[in-house]
């Protein structure tokens, strides 16, 4: 398996054992975020590693059982760049529970990511 696909399974783990270090040790200083909700087009942007941590570490209190399932990787090594596809389960804290598919497009350097823009179904 190449380099980014070891990369995607080891975030793929550390995000379901909701170990942020483990997380944040995969991902570049200069790293960008941007997450499905927001105000934006692009839903809601964060810029360097100090604001990604609070980002991911407010997904993991929002829904504080979140779990990634069923996951399928795809890479591009010509590129640097890898999709994460999977089913988002959890429950958030006011009880309500959630199952949503989504995916994650990645972008590496130097075997870190500097870039992760998620995408996830809206269920009504």
């Amino acid at each position: 398996m190449s380099d980014i696909g070891q990369s995607l399974r080891r975030l793929c783990d550390a995000f379901n054992a909701h170990d942020l270090d483990r997380v944040m040790s995969l991902f570049a200083d200069d790293c960008v975020l941007e997450m499905p909700r927001g105000s934006q087009p692009w839903g809601s942007r964060f810029q360097g590693r100090e604001n990604v941590r609070k980002a991911l570490a407010g997904r993991f209190e929002g829904l504080p059982d979140v779990h990634y399932g069923s996951e399928q990787h795809f890479i591009d090594n010509a590129a640097n760049t890898g999709i994460s596809k999977w089913v988002l389960t959890g429950t958030r804290r006011d009880g309500q529970r959630i199952e949503v598919w989504g995916c994650d497009f990645y972008t590496f350097q130097d075997g870190k990511v500097t870039r992760k823009d998620s995408y996830w179904k809206i269920v009504e």
